[in-house]
């Protein structure tokens, strides 16, 4: 039974939809003005996983993932590069694709923009005012603290103690000074849009919760982020929320810890701040490094606890990965054997799966995941050596496709993991018996096909087996973040 730390009741709680069989979960996204850094790519990867695991638990998850694409940096960019906002914001969410896509991230449900949604915010504001809970000073619009009783609830902070924090802006027109916008009239050389209050556009946290109630409802299940948006932004998300509908707003709340380089807080005042593509694009780090080795090297942390990157650590996620792939490579050689191993290999099998589920369960412990991931490599390492027969090894392979997919690891051959046997491919290829029939681009892409089907109901056995046919036939798979997979010979 999977179990979350939830920073609303500050315990380990249970984890209950409110709709058996369906997880509805609201992730905030990024402001698209700049690319993606380190900091984004654990963020996106906690939540993945978690929606992974949740659908690998048997659920439906619907997944909502914002772009802020209104807002003070944006505008900023867009003034300095001498372009339109849009133009910034289309830049920034096509990069952001792109360095998902290598991280192995999958995309949302459903990915709104703010700028797609000013009727959504607009009444939202709206209702606010109605129920006394904004006011309008001129052109702009607060929410006021003082009159939701609960302010400070999630955050665990008193109203008299707090201070004005990141994204608050201080003005004297406000009743109190943690008093927040809901909207903000325009400025010479910034975008607007018409509204009751004049021409203007979001605040940074009605934003969140427009769009978040427009996909999900009043009421959901998770509402996830980084641990620096626990104050103010998920604070005032939830204030505004259960203030306009008068009930829970998300039940479960998890957050994710910091990053850190060289055990000191990334930052880029420090000059130790990596964006995802510099790490993938330096020439200077110890290996070359691989979507599936940074997103190991970001799995091995608890995703509550602070995470430190360095070159070392790099080169032990290499290491690690290193191992596993050399044990599927030769999980895969089609010598027949006898199968002494065999009947030790159930119940390796099912331990592993035991072992992995329980780590998952307890709040979603990749650490301790992987760990059971590794004890079952030596179980099966040491089955080989007794012997497995091709059906006992392709049941192994099987077992770590499985689990690893629900962490977005192990689903690649040997030489598509390491850039180095890249070349190697084409050895493989060349061994094959001449005998062999060549199949048409029509007859691949239909298997193909047929293993993304079988993908999506979970049938791995088959998906397995028409990966090794093709295999044979010298053609490799590469399975992409949106459930599609692609091939090559």
């Amino acid at each position: 039974m999977l179990k979350l730390s939830n920073t609303l009741s500050g315990r380990k709680d249970v984890f209950e939809p409110l709709v058996p069989g369906v997880v509805r979960m609201y992730v905030c996204g990024v402001t698209v003005y700049d690319y993606c850094h380190l900091g984004h790519a654990r963020s996106a990867l906690v939540f993945d996983v978690l929606r992974r695991y949740l659908e690998y638990s048997g659920l439906s998850v619907e997944f909502v993932k914002n772009f802020t694409d209104v807002d003070d940096k944006i505008i900023q960019r867009a003034n300095e590069q001498g372009v339109s906002c849009d133009a910034v914001t289309a830049k920034y969410i096509a990069a952001y694709y792109e360095d998902m896509g290598r991280l192995g991230v999958r995309r949302a449900w459903k990915e709104p923009r703010a700028t797609e949604h000013m009727a959504d915010i607009i009444a939202l504001i709206e209702t606010l005012m109605a129920k006394g809970l904004a006011y309008r000073v001129n052109g702009d619009v607060y929410f006021s603290v003082e009159r939701y009783p609960d302010y400070g609830r999630l955050s665990k902070r008193k109203l008299a103690e707090l201070q004005a924090g990141a994204r608050v802006e201080v003005d004297e027109r406000k009743r109190h000074p943690m008093d927040f916008a809901l909207w903000k009239s325009s400025k010479p050389g910034e975008p607007w849009w018409q509204s009751p209050w004049g021409q203007g556009r979001p605040g940074w946290h009605i934003e969140c919760s427009a769009m978040s109630m427009k996909h999900l409802g009043g009421t959901f299940d998770i509402h996830g982020g980084g641990m620096d948006l626990i104050f103010p932004h998920h604070e005032n998300e939830m204030a505004q929320s259960s203030g306009s509908t008068g009930k829970d707003f998300a039940r479960y709340w998890v957050h994710n810890g910091f990053v850190q380089i060289n055990q000191e807080k990334m930052s880029k005042s420090l000059g130790n701040f990596f964006t995802i593509r510099e790490i993938f694009e330096k020439s200077d780090w110890p290996e070359e490094v691989t979507g599936e080795m940074l997103r190991y090297f970001l799995l091995a942390t608890h995703y509550r606890s602070p995470l430190d990157f360095s070159d070392q650590s790099l080169t032990e996620a290499k290491n690690a990965l290193n191992g596993f792939y050399d044990l599927f490579y030769r999980l895969g050689e089609a010598d027949r054997v006898k199968g002494q191993g065999d009947t030790s290999l159930r119940a390796v099998l099912e331990q592993a799966h035991l072992g992995f589920s329980q780590a998952m369960d307890d709040d979603l412990n990749t650490p301790a995941a992987l760990a059971e991931m590794q004890k079952l490599r030596n179980e099966v390492n040491k089955l080989m050596a007794d012997g497995l027969s091709v059906e006992g090894r392709q049941a192994a392979r099987q077992e770590f496709a499985r689990l690893g997919d629900v962490l977005g690891l192990f689903q690649l051959d040997r030489w598509q993991f390491n850039p180095v046997l890249k070349a190697r491919a084409s050895d493989h290829v060349s061994a094959m018996d001449e005998t062999s029939v060549v199949l048409n681009e029509a007859e691949i892409q239909k298997q193909i096909d047929e293993r993304n089907e079988a993908r999506r109901r979970r049938d791995f056995k088959k998906a397995d087996e028409i990966r090794q046919r093709l295999a044979s036939q010298g053609i490799t798979i590469e399975d992409r973040p949106d459930g599609t997979s692609r091939w090559k010979r």
